[in-house]
């Protein structure tokens, strides 16, 4: 039998690869930019086209922050103003400071090296001292933190969290007051639709800086990435992405305020409380998403990928202010791409563009937004994991 196993194996995996392209490829044709390397690089744009080449609203610039940063995502900024961003993919996080406010960042320094693909990122600093949170793949650990010199230090883990599966990045908020001593952690499923064995998956859950009431917040989160606290009401909003290989236009993404104690719907219901059948099979007598959250905003058309998510100070004057800013990182299975773009949400009701053309008319991309964030300075920043880099957008 051994020296047939070979030539078994591989015409297993061959039919096997075939099997799934053939009933695959209506969901994945429309792959290539986000699988594919940017075809020109856009920091080469930025003395040869205005706005690098992007399509922003009138009155307003887009010009580089940082470069050459490999796959930056979640930012953060310290006490000093010195942002910080998550590098998953190198192991890091870096600290890119801008001493001279020439809205160019002087350096990259690394804060800290060696984790196993870190991404959400927060910081708690009193009057003589500074703690930095870091969410890995695995855990949520506190750092001290040296601003002065840009370095995390004395490692103290806060507690332990399920690694591997289809999701793996890991973000964390503290509560507004009166809670702000409760720290939320968001985990994606292990899978694309899936009753999950590990109770930590597929929520926000909560836990205070000590490691103690390890507990789950809100539930039926497929992946809810990135969260932001609206200021105005203290409510807390997060981003979410509905399952995959339901066709383009289902389910819909989501943008949902988390509220303790509430379940929202996956793996058997998605978007405005549908049931997804596709999936659950069972008969009900009652529909069994009738008490399920429903989202705040239901973004279309599906796969967009919302990720982060951030809302305008007064920085931009009255016509911004309370405004939510949302970056759609694009799709990866859907025939005709979308997303690619920052959008805009006009008191939370409006949908309108507010930042276009990482996505080219030819299917290819030259870059995918991740994170916003509003710096002190009142520019807005964004990380781009496909293009390398930090923008920085002025309202001029």
């Amino acid at each position: 039998m051994g020296k047939y196993y070979k030539p078994i194996l591989i015409i297993a995996v061959l039919a096997t690869a075939g099997t799934v392209f053939y009933y695959g490829y209506p969901f994945y044709k429309g792959i290539e930019p986000a699988l594919f390397p940017p075809p020109e690089d856009i920091t080469k744009a930025e003395n040869t086209k205005e706005n690098l080449g992007l399509q922003l609203p009138d009155g307003f610039r887009i010009s580089i922050f940082a470069q050459g940063l490999g796959k930056p995502r979640v930012m953060e900024y310290d006490p000093l103003g010195n942002l910080l961003v998550s590098i998953p993919s190198q192991g890091k996080v870096v600290a890119l400071p801008d001493r001279n406010n020439d809205g160019v960042a002087d350096e990259t320094i690394t804060v800290i090296e060696g984790l196993n693909r870190p991404h959400g990122l927060a910081t708690r600093c009193g009057k003589e001292s500074c703690e930095f949170y870091i969410a890995e793949s695995d855990q949520v650990a506190m750092y001290a933190y040296d601003q002065q010199n840009l370095k995390a230090t004395n490692k103290r883990k806060i507690v332990d969290l399920p690694d591997g599966g289809n999701h793996f990045t890991r973000t964390i908020l503290f509560m507004p007051p009166p809670q702000g001593g409760r720290m939320l952690i968001s985990v994606g499923s292990s899978c694309n639709v899936c009753n999950e064995k590990d109770w930590r998956r597929a929520k926000i859950l909560s836990v205070y800086p000590d490691g103690s009431n390890f507990q789950t917040f809100a539930s039926g989160l497929r992946n809810a990435v990135f969260m932001a606290i609206r200021p105005e009401t203290n409510e807390i909003f997060a981003t979410e992405m509905g399952r995959d290989l339901l066709g383009d236009d289902l389910p819909p993404d989501e943008i949902n305020i988390v509220k303790e104690g509430s379940d929202y719907g996956w793996p058997i219901c998605y978007g405005d409380r549908i049931h997804d059948t596709n999936f659950d099979k069972k008969q009900y007598i009652r529909n069994p998403c009738e008490k399920s959250e429903r989202p705040v905003i239901q973004i279309l058309p599906a796969h967009s990928s919302p990720l982060g998510l951030a809302f305008m100070d007064k920085s931009w004057g009255e016509e911004y202010e309370g405004d939510l800013f949302v970056a759609y990182h694009g799709s990866w299975n859907r025939s005709v791409p979308t997303g690619y773009k920052i959008v805009r949400f006009k008191q939370i009701k409006t949908e309108e563009d507010f930042i276009t053309g990482w996505l080219r008319k030819d299917g290819t991309a030259i870059g995918r937004p991740v994170d916003i964030k509003i710096g002190p300075d009142g520019a807005m920043y964004i990380s781009d994991d496909k293009a390398g880099v930090i923008y920085r957008i002025i309202k001029e």
